[in-house]
C-alpha cells in the first residue's frame, strides 16, 4: 500500500512517521509513505500558498492551483487511475475504526493536510474523494489527523503488527471497548490480577473478556452496542 501526504510541514509528518512500530514497518517495506511539501508547486517566488478570503474575514485561505498541480505530480493522469484523495476537515465524517480497515484494503490513498482557516472549496469539488474528521474539535492543521489516519491504517496492513490479533481484540474492531488488560506483577499496591486470568483456562479467559468488554463498552459508550448481540 502507498500512502502519500500533501503537507506544508513534510518535516513534521515524516518525523512522526519513521518512528516506533510505523517508522519499522516503513523501513521494512511493509508500506510505502510520502511526504510531499505543497509549497514546491506554488508559482510565487517566496512559495506562497494561501491568500485572503473573498467576502472578507479573518485568517487565510490556501489557494487552489499549488494543491491541484501537487497532486497531479502524484501519479501518471494517462497511465494510472486516480488515487483516492481525503481532505482532514472538522466538515468531515468521523474518522472510524471500519473506515480505517476499508482504506487498509485499498492500493493508495492521498492525505490532503489543510492549513490557515482551509483551502479553496473549488479544489476540493474538482478533485476530493472524501473528507475526513478525527472529532469534533478544530486544529490548526490536517497533519495530524492525517498522521492518526495513517497510524490506524497502517497497523493492519500485513507484518506491521506481529499477528493479526493484536488489533483483532482491541477496542472499537469489533464494534466493543477493550477488556482490562494486566501484567506482572500479579499484586500491586494490594491490587491483585482477576483470578481468571492466571487460570489457564482458556475458554474462561475470554468468556471473562468478552463480559469485561460488553460492561465497559455499556457503561462508557453504550452507543456502540446497538449492534452487540446481548445474549
Amino acid at each position: 500500500m502507498r500512502i502519500d501526504l500533501m503537507t506544508l510541514f513534510p518535516e513534521m509528518c515524516e518525523t512522526v512517521l519513521n518512528e516506533s512500530i510505523i517508522g519499522r514497518a516503513r523501513r521494512a517495506g511493509k508500506m510505502e509513505l510520502v511526504c510531499t511539501n505543497i509549497r514546491d508547486y506554488s508559482d510565487n517566488k517566496h512559495h506562497k500558498v494561501d491568500d485572503t478570503p473573498y467576502g472578507g474575514g479573518m485568517g487565510m485561505v490556501m489557494t487552489a492551483e499549488p494543491i491541484f498541480r501537487c497532486f497531479q505530480s502524484l501519479y501518471n493522469i494517462e497511465k494510472e487511475a486516480k488515487p483516492h484523495l481525503i481532505y482532514l476537515s472538522p466538515k468531515g465524517k468521523t474518522f472510524t475504526q471500519q473506515r480505517a480497515m476499508e482504506l487498509s484494503k485499498m492500493e493508495r490513498v492521498v492525505l490532503l493536510c489543510g492549513h490557515y482557516e482551509g483551502i479553496d472549496e473549488r479544489v476540493i469539488e474538482e478533485i476530493v474523494d472524501e473528507e475526513l474528521s478525527i472529532g469534533d474539535f478544530v486544529l490548526t492543521g490536517g497533519e495530524l489527523p492525517a498522521l492518526v489516519v495513517v497510524d490506524a491504517v497502517c497497523r493492519m496492513l500485513p507484518g506491521v503488527l506481529s499477528d493479526d490479533i493484536c488489533f483483532e481484540e482491541e477496542s472499537h474492531f469489533s464494534g466493543l471497548l477493550e477488556y482490562p488488560q494486566y501484567t506482572k506483577p500479579a499484586v500491586w499496591h494490594e491490587r491483585e490480577v482477576p483470578p481468571v486470568l492466571l487460570s489457564g483456562n482458556h475458554a474462561e479467559i475470554a468468556k471473562w473478556r468478552h463480559q469485561q468488554a460488553v460492561e465497559i463498552t455499556k457503561q462508557r459508550r453504550p452507543d456502540l452496542l446497538k449492534n452487540e448481540n446481548k445474549e
